[in-house]
């Protein structure tokens, strides 16, 4: 017999950024396949060993037979549809007076905006939203935020005194409403005990795989991923910004130049070496840097390979020894300078504050 998943509430209100609301049950619904999947044979537990009996569903453990994952419930004001910022209207499946009567696992604050006449965005906390946020919260036991939901979390009181994350572009507003709150714009989700805020759009899914994986354990959520098609779970430290994600060139021939640069990053790569390879010569070459990515071509470098340096230090137990071999700085001085101008912070302290497996 199947039990009762974890109850996840999500609130709704008018102007919601609708992936907010199902990307997290798009990922939450993986578990309950994932689960049942593994009830044909023996699972493997966040530590990689071998199980046969269902673990109930506890705390970094992987569920077995008969477990649900999470039962996802859509509350609104009313029943009436809700109209999300995409124009897309939702149906709720209950309301907030009806789940205040129960046991919340996890509260789930999606977020809104509204774009004034210079083009600036504005996160949006509706009075009688945070009022709603503040009940629900009181009932559950771990509260989260997607995108700019942290606004509603913040005006609830909910994050005073604590380290929080939005999207980039309301961090300042967030910082400037908030002054209790420390906000800080860079990782794409940041957890303080039982409270969780989420970086902007897409980052709901890492911020919902980062909640299985600590209901659950990290296979089970790796196998989500998986299946989500993502090209890696990323750890709560990983930036919002990153070289990979910059804004795509608009020539094939500096895209090439981009890719050789990541295939090769461990390699000498001067301005002279990327000029031979791209056939042209070296004052062309930064002439074409600055006109379509709006830097050097050795600054570019080193900002790639900063890059690869940060993903070594989230996830692996790598020496600096071994990550400067692998991100082609040379020497470990070159890589803390790098870090000090890029990041205003060393190697060692970045990955003491964003090692992956931190609590």
């Amino acid at each position: 017999m199947r039990t009762v998943g974890r109850l996840v509430v999500i609130v709704l209100f008018d102007g919601v950024d609708l992936l907010d609301i199902t990307g997290p049950p798009e990922v939450f619904s993986l578990v309950r396949r994932e689960m049942d999947a593994s009830t044909t044979g023996p699972t493997s537990g966040p530590t990689g060993a071998s199980t046969s009996g269902p673990t109930g569903g506890e705390p970094g453990g992987e569920a077995g037979c008969g477990a649900a994952g999470y039962e996802v419930v859509l509350a609104a004001g009313t029943m009436d549809p809700v109209t999300t910022s995409a124009g897309v209207r939702v149906l709720p499946d209950a309301t907030f007076d009806e789940v205040s009567t129960r046991s919340i696992d996890t509260l789930l604050v999606p977020g809104a905006v509204e774009i004034d006449n210079d083009r600036r965005v504005h996160a949006l906390a509706d009075p009688a939203v945070v009022g709603r946020v503040r009940t629900l919260a009181a009932r559950a036991r771990r509260v989260t935020s997607v995108c700019v939901g942290a606004h509603l979390l913040a005006a609830a009181g909910l994050l005073d005194g604590k380290r929080a994350t939005t999207h980039w572009s309301t961090a300042q507003q967030l910082a400037a409403d908030h002054p209790r709150v420390e906000v800080d714009a860079d990782p794409i989700f940041i957890r303080e005990g039982d409270v969780w805020t989420g970086a902007g759009i897409s980052a709901c899914l890492d911020l919902s795989l980062a909640l299985v994986a600590d209901d659950f354990g990290e296979a089970l959520a790796l196998r989500v991923a998986r299946q989500l098609v993502m090209y890696l779970k990323r750890p709560s430290g990983q930036s919002q910004f990153s070289v990979p994600l910059e804004p795509l060139s608009t020539t094939r021939r500096v895209e090439d130049l981009r890719h050789h640069i990541m295939r090769h990053i461990t390699e000498r790569l001067t301005v002279a070496d990327l000029a031979a390879y791209a056939h042209v010569g070296e004052r062309q070459l930064t002439r074409i840097f600055k006109a379509e990515l709006g830097t050097t071509p050795s600054a570019y470098v080193e900002s790639a390979r900063v890059e690869v340096a940060r993903q070594q230090l989230e996830s692996t137990d790598a020496t600096l020894e071994r990550i400067v071999s692998a991100c082609g700085f040379g020497t470990t001085d070159t890589l803390v300078r790098a870090f000090r101008r890029r990041l205003g912070t060393t190697p060692t302290e970045y990955r003491l504050r964003f090692r992956a497996t931190a609590g």
